[in-house]
């Protein structure tokens, strides 16, 4: 059974990324933890003080909280009905990273799913603030779902990679898992540099390929920047999922600058996974 992480803050786009979960792995047994997390917009002045005006405020928005995730939960049972799937709603005074982050653990989820934006719908925050922390810092798989995103089947995944890391079969299972149950063609996208692979390199290639079974195409692209070999990729095939291992430590660090997501989320038009490397 799959325990799979929910943030909303009840905007289309979350719910867009919800629904997208709950397609995705309709086969399979799963539970949602749907998730809302509040603060009151004094938290960090009279609300700490106690603030006469504030006083009740937080219970307030608790049992509003509470009542939309229900609602939430009533419909998605309603509109979705699957034996396979069952829900939890969880409400936190908390921040959403830090929430996310608790819940991974005491829940043991094996994987979050949310929007690229919030309610607001500003294009400057595609790819917004609480999307990039959560990436950057979540201990298990993440997928972020673009906005109006129209539901395809993850049967071309498109996943580009350095080959200087090692690849555990834990760390992919949620990608594993996807891709037999869709039979999944995996591209293997590497960027070439000029120059040959190191014994590493091919060591991990081999690894990968392995683990991939026959599942995976491998493609070498000529040298350029990983965002515009990944952009130029989706026109000429069409991708219906974007993975990515977040390595730390070579050339896809650079992708976890915020401003580099932020530039990759405006031409991403379909959900995008990343796997953290620890």
């Amino acid at each position: 059974m799959k325990r799979i992480l929910l943030p909303t803050d009840f905007s289309d786009n979350s719910f867009e990324a919800i629904r997208y979960a709950l397609l995705v792995f309709k086969e399979i047994e799963c539970t949602f933890f749907l998730l809302h997390t509040y603060t009151p917009p004094v938290y960090q002045t009279e609300y700490l003080i106690g603030s006469s005006g504030q006083i009740g405020l937080g219970d307030v928005m608790r049992k509003t909280s509470q009542t939309q995730l229900e609602q939430l939960q009533s419909r998605l049972e309603k509109e979705y009905k699957n034996p396979k799937h069952t829900f939890i709603v969880h409400t936190a005074f908390n921040t959403l990273l830090g929430e996310v982050s608790d819940t991974i653990e005491k829940e043991n989820i094996d994987l979050v799913v949310m929007g690229t934006k919030g309610a607001t719908g500003a294009t400057e925050i595609l790819f917004g603030t609480n999307t990039v922390h959560v990436i950057k810092k979540a201990k298990c798989p993440v997928i972020a779902v673009p906005p109006k995103f129209k539901y395809e089947a993850p049967k071309e995944i498109l996943f580009p990679t350095d080959f200087e890391i090692e690849y555990k079969k834990e760390k992919l299972e949620v990608l594993l898992t996807i891709a037999e149950k869709y039979q999944s063609r995996i591209n293997i996208m590497h960027v070439r540099t000029g120059l040959n692979l190191t014994n590493t390199q091919k060591k991990n290639k081999k690894q990968l390929e392995e683990l991939l079974n026959n599942r995976s195409l491998f493609h070498d692209i000529p040298d350029n920047t990983i965002t515009d070999a990944v952009n130029e990729f989706q026109l000429k095939q069409r991708i219906n999922l974007l993975v990515m291992v977040q390595n730390k430590h070579t050339f896809l660090e650079r992708l976890f600058i915020e401003p580099v997501i932020k530039k990759i989320g405006f031409h991403i038009t379909v959900p995008f996974m990343v796997i953290p490397q620890t």
